[in-house]
C-alpha cells in the first residue's frame, strides 16, 4: 500500500473508499464507535468505484480491478512459493505505476506480471530454472507471452526510474498484510 508522504494512511486501502453514507458513529458513556450498515455487495463495489475514479480521475482501471489484479498477484506468488517479502515488493512496485496513470485494459496483466518478475529478480538469487518456472507460471495466470512480458519488463524498469531498492516503510505494509493472509490460511 502506498503511503501519502503526509500520512500513514495506505493510500488505496478498502477504508478510504467506503462511502460515509454507510458509516454511523455510536457514542456511549466511555466508548465511541463507527458501525458500518450492511449494503449489498454490488451497491458496495458500485459506490467504491465511483469515490475512487472521483478521487483519482487520471487511473483508467476501477478499484475493483486492480484489487482483482493484486490478488491474482499473490496467488501466482503463493504458486511459486515466493517469500512475502518479495510479494509485498512486486505489490509496491504496481500500485506505484497505478498511481502513475500507466496501467489501462491493455496492458494491465503484464504489468502484473512483470512487477512480480522485477520483484523476484532484485530480492533472490534465482537459478535459471527457478526464473523459467516462474515466467511459465505468470503465462499461464495472466494469459500472456513470455515474449511481451521480457519485452515489457524493461519498459516497467524505466517507469519505475530504476528504483527497484525500496525503503522499509513502503514495503513493510504490504508484508504484514501478506503474512496475516498466510497465518489465517493456516
Amino acid at each position: 500500500m502506498l503511503m501519502h508522504s503526509s500520512s500513514l494512511t495506505p493510500v488505496l486501502s478498502f477504508v478510504s473508499f467506503l462511502s460515509v453514507y454507510y458509516l454511523n458513529l455510536l457514542t456511549f458513556f466511555i466508548l465511541q464507535t463507527t458501525v458500518i450498515e450492511y449494503v449489498k455487495p454490488s451497491d458496495l463495489k458500485k459506490d467504491m468505484n465511483e469515490t475512487f475514479k472521483e478521487k483519482f480521475p487520471h487511473i483508467k482501471l476501477t478499484l475493483s480491478k486492480i484489487r482483482s489484479l493484486k490478488r491474482e498477484m499473490r496467488v501466482v506468488g503463493e504458486d511459486c512459493g515466493m517469500q512475502p517479502v518479495t510479494m509485498a515488493m512486486a505489490l509496491v512496485y504496481f500500485e506505484k505505476l497505478v498511481l502513475q496513470g500507466r496501467l489501462n485494459k491493455q496492458n494491465r496483466k503484464l504489468v502484473s506480471a512483470a512487477c512480480i518478475l522485477l520483484a523476484a529478480k532484485i530480492s533472490s538469487d534465482l537459478k535459471k530454472q527457478e526464473v523459467k518456472h516462474l515466467i511459465d507460471k505468470l503465462e499461464e495466470r495472466f494469459r500472456i507471452s513470455r515474449r511481451e512480458l521480457i519485452s515489457f519488463e524493461f519498459t516497467i524498469l524505466v517507469a519505475l526510474e530504476m528504483a527497484l531498492y525500496l525503503p522499509e516503510s513502503k514495503v513493510m505494509p504490504h508484508y504484514r498484510k501478506l503474512v496475516q493472509l498466510q497465518q489465517s490460511k493456516q
